[in-house]
């Protein structure tokens, strides 16, 4: 006969109320887990504003209560914090680290062209743009967190203050998003010497070190991407949102003959449109490429052709000055569309 001490006994049935309780704590964590990955939430995007030349400053406060009394889970800036006319001083940085603190919610900035890849023109000031760019990285990417009077923790591709600080992730609800640093004026690409020094204080040098720039994050860029897309399918999330603030031109390949977007100058997105193109095909969930630049409201699928339409992809085209509103984009986990998009015109502007 197997005798078993009470010392043992007790330590046998400690351990199995032990296994039995963390059982019972694992399952009510994957419970909370999956509920809060099935809730319907919203978030807000806005972006190509203010613009002094077409005086939206005294809209801005409008557009910011707006947004705040709408309850949204957070918000998206995607670049342009000032018109590309305007001269690139420090008080510009600051005046926009002010407004993005003033959302009640987290707030998300995205950098744009106007704040760094235009600042050579002698009209923004005849700033070294590489310059603008490392001053956006120390002051306005210095710590993880987002703007805003409630603060969300951001995952950083680059150390703080340091290069690619400003490509940015974060998870919320069963989408994964991305920042990425994809500006107009063609990626920073320059394609030609009279391109490089037209209406600009750019040196041919200073080009050179411009092209360099462009390779060196195009490439941080789609290794950021690909790596978002590894993570959202190693989660199994349902959906990817990247933002960008660049119209990289979608609209322009429309003939067999000849590629349209090298012609008019647009081939500094050529790789990153490829690889997301490629990546969107191997994802099963829905992808949205969310950017400004072109400040008109648009929702469409412009991959690739009407041929070879990719059909789990959207373009959002938000609003941009002189038309001072917003787009509120509610996820929907459980229905057929995860993500909805609503054009929200600020009452007044």
């Amino acid at each position: 006969m197997f005798i078993i001490n009470k010392t043992l006994a007790r330590s046998l049935v400690a351990l199995a109320i032990t296994v039995g309780f963390n059982s019972v704590f694992a399952s009510e964590n994957e419970s909370t887990k999956h509920e809060a990955e099935a809730e319907e939430f919203s978030f807000a995007l806005w972006g190509d504003m203010p613009y002094a030349k077409n005086g939206d400053a005294p809209k801005i406060q409008a557009l910011i209560d707006d947004i705040n009394a709408s309850k949204v889970a957070f918000t998206v800036f995607d670049g342009d914090i000032k018109d590309g006319s305007s001269v690139c001083s420090n008080q510009q940085y600051s005046d926009a680290i002010v407004r993005f603190n003033s959302f009640k919610k987290p707030m998300v900035y995205i950098p744009g062209d106007n704040e760094w890849t235009d600042c050579h023109r002698t009209n923004n000031g005849s700033y070294n743009n590489l310059e603008r760019l490392n001053y956006i990285r120390q002051t306005m990417f210095s710590s993880p967190d987002s703007f805003g009077q409630k603060k969300m923790k951001l995952e950083h591709q680059g150390q703080l203050g340091q290069e690619f600080v400003e490509n940015v992730r974060w998870t919320h609800g069963n989408v994964v998003f991305v920042g990425l640093n994809v500006p107009g004026s063609n990626n920073n690409k320059v394609s030609s010497n009279s391109e490089c020094t037209s209406k600009s204080a750019r040196t041919l040098a200073d080009c050179v070190a411009d092209n360099a720039e462009y390779l060196d994050r195009d490439a941080a860029n789609i290794d950021f991407l690909k790596e978002s897309f590894q993570k959202a399918k190693a989660g199994k999330a349902r959906g990817v949102m990247i933002t960008i603030q660049a119209d990289p031109s979608f609209d322009l390949p429309e003939t067999e003959t000849f590629n349209e977007r090298t012609l008019a100058g647009y081939d500094g997105y050529n790789e990153f449109l490829r690889v997301l193109t490629e990546e969107t095909n191997k994802f099963d969930g829905e992808v949205v490429l969310v950017h400004g630049d072109v400040h008109f409201f648009k929702v469409d699928k412009p991959l690739i052709d009407q041929a070879h339409l990719i059909k789990n992809f959207t373009r959002v085209e938000t609003f941009g000055s002189p038309n001072v509103h917003w787009i509120k984009v509610s996820v929907h986990p459980e229905s057929r569309n995860l993500f909805t998009f609503e054009p929200m015109i600020v009452k007044g502007n």
